[in-house]
C-alpha cells in the first residue's frame, strides 16, 4: 500500500473539516451548517459534477468499454441488495434488512464527489460516463430492495410505477441527470465561460458541505450503536467488500485508473439520501434509526477516510 496516497488523504483540508464537524458534536460544540446553505450546497456540488461529466461524456464516444461498465454498475445494483439482504435479515427482521439492502446497493452521490475530487487531486482523469452510471445505479437496488421485503412479507401492495419514479424524480438524481444532458449539450467554449463557477471555487465548497456531513454523521453514529454489533460490523466491513468485488471486475472492463477507483467507490457506498426518502414512504415500518446511521454515520466517513485512498492504493500497485 502507498502510505503516502494515505497519508495526502488524510491531511487533505476537505477531509480534515469532515474530521472538524464529527469533534464539534463529540464535543458538544453549538457548531452547526443552516439548513438551507447545506441545501445549497449540496445542489452545487451535484451540478458542478454532472455539468462536467456532460463535458467529458460529450469527448468520448459509446463503444464496448461503455457498454460493459452500464452493466457492471446495473449487475451491482442487482446483486449487492439480494446478498446484503440474507446476510441480515435472520438478525434484523425483513423490513430492516430489505431498507438497508436497497441502501447499500445504491449509492452516495457526495461519496462520488469525494472521489471525483480526490481525483482530480492525484491528477488522474476518469470517463464522463462514471457520472451516468452513479444515477441510474439509484432505483434498480431499491426496487430490488422493496422487493425483496415484499415478497418475503408475501404483500403486493407496493406500487412499482410510483417506486421507479420516485427513484428518478428524487432532486440529487434528477439534477445529476439533467447536469449531465447540459453538460453533454454545452460546446467548450460555453463550458470555458462558466469555469470559475463549475471548477474553481470547487474544493472550497466541498470542504463546508464535508464539514456539515461531520456534524450530521456525528449526530447519527450513537443511535445506530444502540442495536447491537451487527449492524456496526455490517456497515465497517461489507463496504470492503463490495467495493473490492466492484474493483477486481472493473480491472477486466477498463484500464482507467480513474474509472476504476469510482468503481471501487460505487460498489462500496450506501445511500443515504434517496433511499431513506423512498423507504419513509413505501416501507415505514423499516427503522430509519438504523439504515440511515449506518450509511451515513459509519460507511460514508470510512469511505472517505480510509476507502478512497486504499482502493486507490491497490490500483497504483496492480497498474
Amino acid at each position: 500500500m502507498n502510505y503516502n496516497i494515505i497519508l495526502e488523504n488524510i491531511t487533505n483540508p476537505s477531509l480534515l473539516f469532515f474530521v472538524l464537524g464529527i469533534l464539534a458534536v463529540q464535543f458538544k460544540s453549538d457548531l452547526d451548517i443552516p439548513k438551507q446553505s447545506s441545501k445549497f450546497i449540496s445542489i452545487y456540488l451535484l451540478l458542478c459534477i454532472g455539468f462536467k461529466g456532460g463535458q467529458e461524456l460529450s469527448h468520448s464516444g459509446f463503444d464496448i468499454e461503455v457498454f460493459k461498465s452500464i452493466l457492471l454498475g446495473l449487475g451491482l445494483a442487482i446483486v449487492l441488495p439480494i446478498t446484503s439482504f440474507f446476510i441480515l435479515k435472520k438478525k434484523l427482521g425483513i423490513e430492516n434488512s430489505g431498507a438497508i439492502a436497497a441502501a447499500y446497493g445504491s449509492v452516495s452521490a457526495v461519496t462520488f464527489v469525494t472521489a471525483c475530487s480526490f481525483l482530480n487531486f492525484e491528477g488522474s482523469a476518469f470517463s464522463g460516463y462514471m457520472i451516468a452510471i452513479m444515477a441510474i445505479m439509484e432505483a434498480p437496488a431499491i426496487i430490488v430492495g422493496i422487493s425483496l421485503i415484499n415478497f418475503f412479507n408475501k404483500s403486493k401492495t407496493t406500487n412499482l410505477k410510483k417506486i421507479i419514479h420516485h427513484s428518478f424524480t428524487n432532486g440529487s438524481v434528477f439534477l445529476i441527470i439533467g447536469s449531465l444532458i447540459i453538460g453533454f449539450m454545452a460546446s467548450s467554449q460555453q463550458a470555458l465561460d462558466i469555469k470559475p463557477f463549475t471548477t474553481d471555487i470547487f474544493k472550497g465548497f466541498l470542504a463546508v458541505f464535508l464539514l456539515d456531513m461531520g456534524i450530521k454523521s456525528g449526530k447519527h453514529i450513537g443511535s445506530m450503536l444502540k442495536n447491537g454489533m451487527q449492524p456496526f460490523a455490517f456497515s465497517s466491513l461489507m463496504p470492503f467488500v463490495h467495493g473490492l468485488i466492484a474493483l477486481t471486475i472493473s480491472f477486466f472492463i477498463t484500464d482507467n485508473t480513474g474509472n476504476q477507483l469510482l468503481f471501487a467507490i460505487l460498489g462500496s457506498s450506501a445511500s443515504y439520501i434517496a433511499v431513506p426518502a423512498v423507504m419513509k414512504e413505501s416501507v415505514p415500518k423499516a427503522d430509519a434509526g438504523l439504515y440511515l446511521p449506518m450509511a451515513l454515520g459509519i460507511t460514508f466517513p470510512i469511505n472517505v477516510i480510509i476507502g478512497i485512498p486504499f482502493y486507490y492504493s491497490i490500483i497504483q500497485f496492480i497498474n
